[in-house]
């Protein structure tokens, strides 16, 4: 299960720093490739979100392990509901997500479950119950501007029963399917946790109902829980050669690069044998057999030094592991002295183990690993990460753009020019590029236009916008190189404002100045002012425009004379004020035709 291990203790109320950067930051000359990823239980925020940003220079993405699926018999429908928020009501679900924002993380926040059992699959063998759950999830996604989903089924492998799994895999995969178009159409991320399956041409078919051949071209990410190997009876974690052999198949159905390998961040210890009899508070759990205890990599060397033993690393798996002897005093049910003997074996993983983990991502270019979960490990595993992060460190990518004009107004066109190239200087040729936009408003950046860099890494391209807007050049990451992002230059743009006004008008006679602006848009509040004694004044009543972007302003009758006016548009959220140029309106008397001073 995803699930070895709950941290007991109450969050309390934590402040979150912001601003805090990597204890242990890899130097600018040889930034880590951002192979870690993992998740963020929302009952260890107090332990994961430090552990997450501390370490942001190896992470690009991770997943809030946030939310589960549940059937609302009332309504007859699943809803996706918060577990964040009533396990942390001091500390709002909006500022944990911006603290990973201002990390520069993705975030795939993991959506569990939360259905009885069998409940799930009957629900998607219905399309219109399947088609409700593909919007539930859609919508919060959308709602909450997150970067994707990260599906945790684990009901179909560990409570529905494999007499089911023939039956539910289409079913899964009609679902991923649906789900994969639904978040695609929102340019959102699919990525789908499950245990490990393997050939379905061997004898071990792992948990075969999650179909990773039939679901590979619709995921975006395929994170495995190569943890749990070993839960009822003793042994190692996860196997470094079962690891190994689960992600061959996996890299044989999909691009390795959707791949990641799971690592865990706890161990178990297990009761193998007891001598005497146990009181009875424990005499349930303390015996052969019995439900392994969990506890977090960062305490297993602290646990084994309190029992006079030390670990040892075992080569055939990959992990470390340790034994001892446990006594037990107390009482028997009537109430009688006694005492018991448990003999322990305890299996975790260590530097060495994630170390090891970590170079299957360079020999198979895999995406990279997943902790179950961040936080628990011991500082020396992340090192162990890091070190191997470097090692296959990809080359910096340097971009840099320019455009033609920086101020511009509605309707004109703008030439946008960028270069790419690699630290020594070596261009990057014949890449695919997008320019990138993002206006006031908009919280994701939008693709304008593509491009192919030239020989010398450069492109050239005219464009088109709205309506003012920060533009970046971007180029997609590849094993060799990383991706290419430009800073920002910014486009002011101003609106097009039209006018139609009398030359001329008798006095005391009323008239009206009309007009337009481009781009159209209703509400917006249109001015007409006066030149008097070398000032602008206001003149006239304040209008808004239609939802033609049209406006009709009207002027009370005025004395013989020389009106010399302007017209403005009020600056709003997108826009700043836009005036007209000035123009005049001459008064000329009413018994004659003549235009008059």
């Amino acid at each position: 299960m995803k699930i070895p291990y709950r941290f007991a203790a109450t969050i309390a109320a934590i402040t979150l720093v912001l601003t805090a950067t990597p204890s242990t930051l890899a130097t600018a000359e040889n930034p880590p490739r951002k192979i870690l990823t993992g998740w963020i239980p929302y009952y260890s925020i107090k332990t994961s979100l430090p552990a997450a940003i501390n370490n942001a220079d190896l992470i690009k993405e991770v997943m809030p392990f946030w939310y589960t699926l549940k059937f609302n018999g009332k309504s007859s429908s699943t809803v996706v509901t918060d577990l964040y928020t009533p396990a942390n009501p001091s500390v709002p679900m909006a500022q944990t997500v911006g603290a990973l924002r201002n990390a520069g993380f993705s975030i795939i926040p993991t959506i569990t479950d939360g259905t009885d059992k069998g409940v799930l699959a009957g629900l998607l063998a219905k399309p219109a119950s399947r088609t409700q759950i593909v919007e539930a999830i859609t919508a919060m996604v959308v709602a909450n501007n997150y970067d994707g989903i990260d599906l945790d089924f684990e009901g179909f492998a560990f409570v529905d029963g494999n007499a089911t799994w023939a039956k539910t895999a289409p079913l899964w995969t009609a679902f991923v399917k649906e789900l994969s178009a639904a978040l695609h159409s929102q340019k959102k991320i699919l990525s789908v946790s499950t245990p490990y399956v393997l050939d379905p041409a061997g004898a071990q078919k792992g948990y075969f109902v999650y179909a990773w051949a039939a679901i590979a071209s619709s995921i975006d990410r395929l994170r495995i829980m190569t943890y749990d190997y070993s839960v009822a009876k003793v042994g190692p974690l996860g196997p470094i050669s079962w690891t190994e052999r689960t992600l061959q198949y996996a890299v044989s159905v999909m691009p390795a690069s959707k791949v990641y390998i799971g690592i865990a961040g706890y161990g178990r210890d297990w009761v193998t044998s007891v001598s005497g009899v146990c009181p009875a508070n424990v005499a349930s759990v303390i015996k052969g057999g019995a439900k392994a205890a969990t506890f977090v990599m960062r305490d297993a060397l602290t646990l084994a030094a309190s029992y006079g033993v030390v670990p040892t690393y075992n080569e055939q798996y990959g992990e470390m592991t340790f034994s001892y002897q446990k006594v037990y005093n107390g009482t028997t049910a009537a109430g009688l002295s006694t005492s018991c003997t448990a003999q322990r074996t305890a299996w975790y993983q260590n530097s060495q183990s994630f170390t090891l983990r970590a170079a299957l991502v360079d020999k198979y270019r895999l995406g990279g690993i997943a902790e179950w979960t961040l936080g628990m490990e011991e500082p020396l595993a992340l090192e162990g990460i890091r070190n191997v992060a470097k090692a296959i460190a990809p080359d910096q990518v340097t971009a840099t753009v320019t455009v033609d004009k920086n101020a511009i107004e509605y309707g004109d066109p703008i030439t946008v020019s960028g270069t790419f190239s690699i630290k020594d200087k070596s261009p990057l040729s014949n890449v695919a590029i997008r320019v990138e936009g993002k206006s006031p408003g908009d919280s994701n950046w939008r693709v304008l236009t593509t491009a192919i860099t030239d020989m010398s890494g450069k492109f050239s391209k005219p464009i088109l916008i709205g309506k003012s807007t920060a533009i970046r050049i971007y180029s997609e990451g590849t094993w060799e190189r990383s991706e290419g992002i430009s800073p920002e230059v910014s486009i002011s743009m101003s609106r097009l404002l039209f006018l139609n006004a009398p030359a001329s008008v008798r006095n005391n006679e009323t008239f009206t100045v009309t007009g337009s602006i481009h781009p159209r848009s209703a509400g917006t509040f249109i001015q007409v002012e006066k030149l008097s004694n070398g000032k602008w004044q206001q003149f006239a009543t304040i209008v808004t425009t239609d939802a033609q972007g049209e406006f009709a302003i009207p002027v009370t009758a005025q004395p013989k004379g020389v009106l010399t006016l302007r017209v403005n548009a009020a600056a709003d959220a997108l826009w700043p004020i836009t005036i007209s140029p000035t123009f005049s309106i001459l008064i000329r008397g009413n018994n004659s035709s003549i235009l008059v001073k």
